[in-house]
């Protein structure tokens, strides 16, 4: 990180830099001293989409969780996490939530209602047999479309989805392997009406060889490494977008419409 022109000893972190994606990596480490730790800041993506739900420049909540080995605890931590989030904004901010809901379409039967579990497998399954109803083709190696989140919501009517235990090769390297399945790791992705991706989150891989094996630029996260190396102890968390969280709680069509100043591809005003 440099100005032009000047010289390179002059540098300001000798290195290159980059904007921050998430804190988790850092949350990680920071949980092995305090067992539950969570950040809430800007976060930034360069995705190329202009879409209603794409912003270059968001909020995320993010939570880290010490001693975590099961799946269900945590997506059960963010089920009441969400529904207390809702909950604590009707009676806080209840006149400001009838404003919006005037005009929009606000429904929150889904907080008396247990969330949906239900694993990527199904899912395909579901997606392909209602193939006639989607206008995009499912491909079960590359994810799943906004589309197809929608659908999925929408075939539990429209109740909080997670979907389970995710192809390998589709996440990133630091979820753990499903026990019963290697090809698989116990990652979740939360689907909600009006939005699509909510949260995602997984268990962390706290077994040091596999992690090894799998991480990529050694020489820059061997810090992280070394947490698994030194007495580490098994972790999971999980990544809210903040502002997606208010067009499911608010009805609210457009995500650049619950930020001030929002920032996408090609506009980048002061």
């Amino acid at each position: 990180m440099v100005k032009e022109g000047i010289d390179s000893n002059e540098a300001f972190f000798d290195r290159k830099a980059f904007l921050t994606v998430s804190g988790q990596l850092h949350l990680e480490a920071a949980v092995h001293g305090l067992s539950r730790v969570f950040c809430f800041g800007p976060t930034f993506r360069a995705e190329n989409s202009r879409t209603r739900f794409h912003l270059s420049e968001f909020y995320m909540l993010e939570a880290e969780i010490a001693f975590m080995d099961k799946l269900e605890v945590l997506t059960k931590i963010v089920e009441d996490t969400v529904k207390d989030l809702t909950k604590m904004t009707l009676d806080k901010a209840d006149v400001d939530m009838k404003v919006c809901s005037e005009e929009a379409k606000c429904d929150l039967k889904w907080l008396d209602k247990e969330f949906i579990r239900v694993d990527y497998d199904s899912v395909v399954k579901i997606l392909s047999d209602n193939r006639d109803k989607l206008k995009e083709k499912l491909d079960p190696t590359n994810g799943l479309t906004k589309e197809h989140e929608m659908f999925i919501v929408k075939y539990f009517d429209n109740v909080p989805t997670f979907i389970i235990d995710w192809p390998k090769e589709m996440k990133p390297f630091y979820m753990k392997e499903c026990i019963t399945d290697t090809r698989k790791v116990s990652a979740f992705d939360l689907l909600v009406s009006n939005v699509g991706e909510l949260v995602g989150g997984s268990l962390r891989e706290d077994n040091y060889e596999k992690l090894k094996s799998q991480i990529p630029e050694r020489s820059q996260l061997d810090w992280y490494l070394d947490l698994r190396k030194f007495g580490g102890c098994p972790t999971g968390g999980y990544g809210l977008g903040f502002e997606r969280f208010l067009l499911f709680i608010l009805g609210i069509n457009n995500i650049k419409d619950v930020i001030p100043f929002p920032r996408w591809p090609h506009n980048c005003n002061l």
